[in-house]
């Protein structure tokens, strides 16, 4: 099947519910379309979607959206958002990168999104990837960031966990390798537990 040329961003937000993605990723098949990448969250009951979509012909942001908009079946509304993607050449970091994953965890209190954001910032640190939550008093911060290697990571991860302190926050910073492996979750028990 040959590669589509047209390719857009599309962005849904909705109150929560069961079949948003099922409805989305069928407007997007019945234009001939096909999804190249795609990531979803539920906030607060609040579902998020963004995709990257291909179709073999031009077609308007705005009709997009409105056929996405279409397909909700419900008495809930999509908000929908449309536009043609940038050339993948627009991806490409100025500079040589790696990835790290940042956590941080401490008390909540209003800033620590916008501390930790702007430090990365004066970096020229790309955060790709961000989570935050909050469960009673406490605050956890998960990123995932490129790092460009012309910086030390010791310095780094001093520099946060300074940061940290001053916050009442521990924080750590991982190469997204190290992360993985010392975090993934064992689907299948081991052979021991098996029994």
């Amino acid at each position: 099947m040959p590669a589509h040329e047209h390719v857009y961003v599309l962005n849904v937000m909705s109150d929560d519910h069961p079949g948003i993605v099922a409805a989305v990723t069928g407007a997007v098949e019945s234009l001939g379309g096909n999804i190249d990448a795609c990531s979803q969250t539920v906030l607060g009951g609040y579902f998020t979607l963004i995709m990257i979509v291909s179709v073999p012909e031009h077609i308007d942001p705005d009709d997009l959206a409105a056929r996405v908009r279409k397909s909700e079946s419900s008495t809930a509304e999509y908000q929908v958002l449309a536009r043609p993607a940038l050339s993948a050449v627009h991806f490409e970091p100025a500079e040589s990168t790696d990835r790290f994953v940042i956590t941080a965890f401490g008390r909540d209190q209003p800033g620590i999104v916008r501390r930790f954001s702007q430090y990365l910032a004066g970096k020229d640190i790309n955060i790709v990837d961000l989570y935050g939550d909050h469960s009673g008093d406490d605050f956890v911060l998960i990123g995932q960031v490129e790092v460009p290697n012309r910086w030390d990571i010791r310095m780094l991860q001093a520099d946060l966990e300074q940061m940290g302190e001053e916050l009442g926050f521990a924080v750590k910073l991982q190469h997204e390798n190290v992360f993985v492996a010392t975090n993934q979750l064992r689907l299948t028990p081991s052979p021991q537990a098996r029994g």
